[in-house]
């Protein structure tokens, strides 16, 4: 039987073809690909409008004044030059509307992983209520986000800050330094069972080498925080004002469940766990059940001294020493001032020492981290902070 075989010109002729298919595929492919990357696009400029709208109804405006749309042909990429961020009513009592000024913000998506968004933030970050108040300018060496589970509710998200700083402009253009932090990282996620009909949210908050200026003296100095909790009692996770989420949090006997929280400041350390939550006038209740090891090196920054000197609180000197007056306190140290002057001084200055071993018969013996402890309750009471009997700080209302 005969073999037919292709004659040299048809040979040829079908070679020109492969070499000419294999570009034309090539081609065919990089334009279905351009009209998916463009189509990707135009759909994350419709999510984004309207998930700024949904975010402007709660009071929360974001806005740019460069934008541009980049990252061709695998990633979305979103920058945002000049942004800006307008807060209305989202603390208690705000009268004017905070402004956040940031110089840019670049997004970025994978396009065949659009649920995954990565972000930078450049700093400065400026901070004002007005042009006649003063301002927060808010530094940075780093500062990256990510959230998972985009466009629909996110599964989780990250905010991570490297060498921060936190200073108050005041009319002469002076920094006035607020708050200073080497490392700061807040994670959250829906804590596993939880449905977005009825959130749970676990969240994870760590500083490193953390100071805040003019709260309290204990917290000028530098500590390290690690800190795991779990908030319970949101209706959704809707977009909302902060103090209308807050009224309906209470409303719901919500709570914030301290899993476990590690604090160290030099040779304090300090574990607390328990529940908070918020009165119906937006105030913390609650207890938080603390062991703390080098108490006694940290009493003079609790202000004892300062409250020798206006007078002990009856109700403190009724849990501290029964049967002892306020009176009687105010007496004793005026009358050792008129007979030696200066000695009422000494005595308060000293009384730290007292006040020390009384807080320490306060709680119980423990041992944390190899070191001699006491355990006893940090309490939250209309607005006031209770170490044990002593008031030593007052937090505002949060709605």
């Amino acid at each position: 039987m005969a073999t037919m075989t292709l004659a040299p010109d048809a040979r040829r002729r079908r070679s020109r073809w492969l070499l000419f298919l294999m570009p034309i595929l090539l081609l065919i492919a990089a334009a279905a690909w351009s009209a998916f990357w463009f189509y990707a696009v135009s759909q994350a400029k419709v999510k984004a409008d309207a998930w700024r709208t949904q975010e402007a109804k709660s009071g929360r405006s974001y806005d740019c004044a460069k934008q541009s749309i980049g990252g061709y042909p695998f990633r979305l990429e979103v920058r945002c030059d000049g942004a800006r961020v307008t807060l209305t009513s989202q603390t208690a009592g705000a009268a004017q509307p905070v402004t956040i000024n940031l110089g840019q913000i670049l997004a970025v998506a994978q396009v065949y992983d659009p649920k995954l968004l990565i972000a930078e933030f450049h700093a400065p970050a400026t901070i004002s209520e007005s042009q006649n108040t003063p301002a927060m300018q808010v530094n940075w060496s780093t500062a990256r986000s990510s959230v998972v589970g985009l466009p629909a509710i996110p599964q989780r998200a990250s905010i991570v800050f490297d060498d921060v700083t936190v200073d108050r402009v005041n009319s002469s253009s002076v920094q006035v330094p607020v708050a200073r932090a080497k490392h700061v990282e807040l994670h959250g996620r829906m804590a596993e069972g939880s449905t977005p009909k009825n959130p749970v949210i676990e969240t994870v908050l760590e500083i490193q080498a953390g100071s805040v200026q003019d709260v309290h003296p204990l917290l000028a100095r530098p500590f390290a925080a690690d800190i795991h909790a779990k908030l319970s009692g949101l209706k959704d996770l809707a977009p909302k004002p902060w103090p209308q989420r807050l009224r309906e949090l209470q409303a719901n006997g919500g709570h914030v469940e301290i899993v476990q929280s590690r604090i160290q400041q030099d040779d304090l350390i300090a574990v607390a766990a328990g529940t908070l939550e918020l009165d119906a006038q937006g105030r913390i209740d609650g207890e938080l059940q603390m062991t703390v090891a080098g108490i006694e090196k940290v009493i003079p920054a609790l202000g004892i001294e300062k409250m020798l000197e206006q007078g002990v609180p009856q109700a403190t000197l009724d849990r501290v020493a029964p049967g002892v007056k306020s009176q009687d306190v105010t007496n004793l140290l005026g009358a050792l001032d008129r007979a030696i002057p200066g000695l009422g001084k000494v005595v308060k200055q000293n009384a730290n020492v007292g006040v020390a071993a009384g807080i320490n018969a306060l709680g119980k013996e423990a041992t944390l981290e190899g070191k001699r402890a006491r355990t006893f309750p940090l309490r939250f009471a209309d607005g006031d902070v209770y170490l044990g009997p002593l008031k030593v700080g007052q937090v505002p209302p949060l709605f």
